[in-house]
């Protein structure tokens, strides 16, 4: 047998071996490297979605109903009850930057969720107690203090549930696909979008069914059921353990980006070398290396290895080209998660002031058959199922073949899309709400369609760009905290959209001396000024978004698995 035989015999078995086991830092149940086939993939991910359902059913049948409940059975003024809504959602969005945290950080992703859903459980029977047990329940006009004090401490024990739930969970999902594999990896592009479409359906049911039965049995039913559903998902998610590739958590993922700091502002005098190769790298195992970049040069001194002695190789004297780069690359998020945060605040509209609309609209269906005002966000969540479906279908292969990248269409470019969908949203929401004010008749609820579809669109588009965005560019060490960024833009959205309501209102009203555009109730409220204002941000907004992403590098990493990073060849992890 020749040597190149011997050559090619040998190349077989490596790849058949890389074939058989996953070698991308992921453990098995046991702690051992995972068997390819017998674990990961689609096969454990769908336990993942199926209790992603279960938690969005159960989220979103609390939410769209909250401020029907603060203003019905609390008894609350409208902007009250709508600055309440805005601030359980802002807590329940913000609350997943420490849950990711902790997860990559301590916890890991597996336990993070089973810890964060027993939390969860404990707000739903706090509610349930509240709204069931007589004497703490609301009787005639009169709202007991207790069963204010159980409904808010419950409430926000599901936010700090969904803390952990949220950035866990939806990573863990992603962990189970390996992106050294190339079918996995075009596997995992298409979890994103199918994670989705399980997410809008659990909305779907928790605004339809659930909605229906506050409207027709009672709050403590609902909550009841809701506690059942998440009591089941619990008992799913840990069916499939074994199926499950786990990540170890390496400790704080901040600490080693503090350190390129550190070291960098220790190296501002040195002067960089005009070879990259000369810049410090090791060999990272399993861990991907990450190639050079041009922006943020500052952090390149970092890197820079002295030759005057041991003690100036501390870890907080030096650091690797990829400990840079992440570091950059967390930076680099910065303009970004800032320009998106426009797109939170018209997201936020959707279950407070849609919602309210729909509430004084025909909501008849029929001549028995009532709509709840609730349910009317049912109409988003089928847009954003119907949009991701195509997408991933229809669209992307098309643009795929076009463009010749596997993407087909940058990630930056689909949340910009969203972001555009959203003005014009913003816009049909200002015209529908002007003509009802101005109608002699009660307008018909459908008159809502336009402005719901519109933004269940711009979700599908904007929402899984950001999702993909956030796990994929962030360090691998921190994706449950990337998904923790991604729902801090919906979670600072909320607050902001109090903020502008609340200076809004202010201004308005001259400071409370005359009417403003937020009365008691709708008739009174000038909320198609409200949303013309929304939809001036937004649109000047993504002027600036486009400007910011049109700068962006993305992630790219070391094919070779050992680096002199003057001859390293990268590929992009995300085409741009």
């Amino acid at each position: 047998m020749t040597k190149h035989h011997q050559h090619l015999g040998l190349s077989f078995r490596h790849g058949a071996e890389e074939e058989r086991w996953v070698d991308d830092s992921s453990v098995d149940h046991r702690g051992r490297p995972p068997l390819r086939a017998a674990t990961g993939s689609w096969k454990a991910a769908m336990f993942i979605i199926l209790i992603e359902f279960s938690e969005r059913l159960s989220y979103f049948g609390i939410a769209t109903s909250l401020m029907i409940y603060l203003t019905k059975v609390l008894h609350q003024d409208m902007k009250v009850a709508a600055e309440n809504s805005n601030y359980w959602m802002s807590v329940t969005t913000l609350m997943p930057l420490l849950g990711g945290f902790l997860a990559d950080s301590y916890l890991g992703r597996f336990r993070t969720v089973l810890y964060s859903t027993v939390v969860y459980l404990l707000g739903l029977v706090l509610l349930a107690v509240a709204q069931l047990t007589p004497g703490l329940r609301p009787a005639g006009g009169s709202v007991p203090r207790i069963h204010e004090t159980l409904f808010f401490v419950g409430i926000y024990l599901v936010s700090v549930g969904t803390g952990g739930h949220k950035p866990a969970l939806e990573s863990f999902g992603g962990d189970q696909f390996d992106d050294g594999h190339t079918g996995e990896r075009l596997q995992k592009m298409s979890y994103f979008n199918w994670w989705n479409c399980a997410l809008c359906s659990g909305v779907l049911l928790g605004v339809t069914v659930v909605v229906y039965v506050q409207e027709r049995v009672g709050w403590g039913a609902a909550t009841v059921l809701l506690a059942a559903v998440m009591g089941c998902s619990l008992v799913v998610y840990l069916a499939g353990w074994r199926t499950y590739r786990y990540r170890v958590p390496q400790g704080s993922p901040l600490t080693p980006m503090l350190r390129v700091v550190v070291a960098a502002v220790r190296k501002r005098r040195l002067r960089l070398p005009t070879d990259v190769g000369e810049l410090h790298e090791e060999d990272g195992g399993k861990k991907r290396l990450l190639c050079h970049t041009d922006q943020l040069r500052c952090l390149d001194k970092a890197a820079i290895v002295e030759h005057d002695g041991e003690g100036r190789r501390g870890a907080w004297r030096l650091a690797t080209l990829t400990q840079v780069e992440e570091t950059k690359l967390v930076v680099s998020m910065v303009p970004i998660w800032v320009a998106t945060l426009p797109f939170g605040i018209t997201t936020a509209q959707v279950s407070t002031f849609f919602v309210k609309q729909g509430s004084v609209m025909d909501r008849r269906m029929g001549a028995h058959f009532v709509l709840p005002p609730a349910s009317i966000f049912a109409l988003a969540a089928v847009a954003m199922i119907a949009t991701v479906a195509l997408y991933d279908k229809v669209l992307e292969p098309c643009l795929r073949r076009v463009t010749g990248t596997e993407r087909g269409l940058s990630v930056l470019r689909r949340i910009g899309v969203g972001m555009a969908l959203a003005v014009v949203a913003m816009a049909v929401a200002a015209v529908v709400e002007r003509r009802r004010l101005h109608s002699t008749a009660t307008m018909s609820v459908f008159w809502l369609v336009p402005q719901f579809a519109l933004m269940g669109v711009a979700d599908g588009f904007a929402l899984v760009g950001l999702q993909e965005y956030f796990y994929d560019q962030v360090p691998d060490s921190m994706r449950s905290l990337g998904i923790g960024l991604y729902l801090s833009v919906i979670g600072a959205g909320s607050f902001l959209s109090s903020l502008v309501i609340a200076a809004a209102d202010h201004v308005s009203s001259h400071g409370g001396r005359r009417d403003g555009w937020f009365g008691k109730d709708l008739s009174r409220s000038r909320l198609d000024l409200f949303y013309w204002l929304l939809a001036a941000i937004s649109a000047v907004n993504l002027g600036f978004y486009v400007l910011v992403a049109a700068r962006y590098s993305y992630k790219q990493t070391v094919k070779a698995k050992r680096v002199s990073a003057s001859d390293v060849e990268c590929a992009t992890a995300v085409a741009a």
